[in-house]
């Protein structure tokens, strides 16, 4: 018996020195619509964002101390530039509190591209590639300057249907837009690997594909000018994606532990 209880202390006590303490957690999301949630019910509970934090949350080594929904219908990367003082003001009301826990980490997790990718319409659109980098790039200098320790996770933007944005002239080109940002983003990632190592991470890149494929489940069908568009995620969708978003920054958060 006492040997059985000796054996099982020293189990114990391996098992207490070896586990990672939890990591203080902060996120802000930074996005638009898809972001913000629109045309799904109790947004604040159902979506991306909140599915994002609620799976992060249940993470055994995660913190999770606090998000903030920073997305909003309507905008593009050029929206969040700090020069415009529309967006961009507001991303840092949400981060200011949560810098203040010296003791936790804040995470931007950015989804932009949508709004860019429009044939007209959208504030900048269409936004070229190279100036969607410029964008995504003027935005990140900022932050760091005003939260050097911050970690950015970049996810790529999420698959429409070819006619969304559209009039029956211009279908696929808003889509084939948005597709060649994903190279901008990967771009940006390897940049702040020199300048900032560790600090700007490719985030989810799954999404796209699964919505492509699951559109009739996934996404809300909604009246165009080219006929019937998927682009808003139904509840299920946010869900998928929020799980995505939150995946993609459990592994960043793994890599920072390495």
């Amino acid at each position: 018996m006492q040997k059985t209880f000796f054996i099982f202390m020293h189990l114990w006590l391996a098992l207490a020195l070896t586990a990672q303490p939890k990591r203080p957690l902060y996120v802000v999301y930074i996005g638009n619509s898809i972001t913000e949630g629109v045309l799904i019910d109790a947004p604040e509970r159902n979506a991306p964002p909140a599915q994002a934090s609620r799976y992060l949350s249940e993470q055994k080594d995660i913190d999770l101390r606090g998000f903030s929904n920073q997305g909003v219908s309507g905008q593009t990367s050029v929206d969040f530039l700090p020069a415009q003082q529309t967006r961009f003001p507001k991303v840092l009301a949400a981060a200011a509190p949560f810098a203040a826990d010296k003791d936790a980490l804040l995470l931007f997790s950015v989804m932009l591209g949508t709004n860019d990718s429009a044939i007209r319409g959208p504030n900048g659109a269409p936004v070229s590639p190279v100036q969607y980098f410029t964008n995504l790039k003027t935005m990140l200098d900022e932050l760091f300057r005003l939260y050097p320790k911050a970690i950015f996770v970049l996810h790529r933007p999420v698959w429409y249907s070819p006619n969304t944005f559209n009039s029956s002239m211009y279908l696929k080109a808003g889509l084939e837009r948005l597709i060649s940002y994903t190279p901008e983003l990967e771009k940006l990632e390897k940049t702040y690997a020199e300048l900032r190592p560790n600090q700007v991470f490719m985030g989810d890149t799954a999404a796209f594909d699964h919505f492509k494929t699951h559109y009739a489940t996934d996404l809300i069908p909604e009246d165009g000018n080219a006929g019937t568009f998927y682009l808003h995620p139904n509840v299920a969708g946010a869900l998928r994606l929020g799980e995505f978003w939150g995946k993609a920054i459990h592994r960043v958060l793994n890599k920072l532990q390495q």
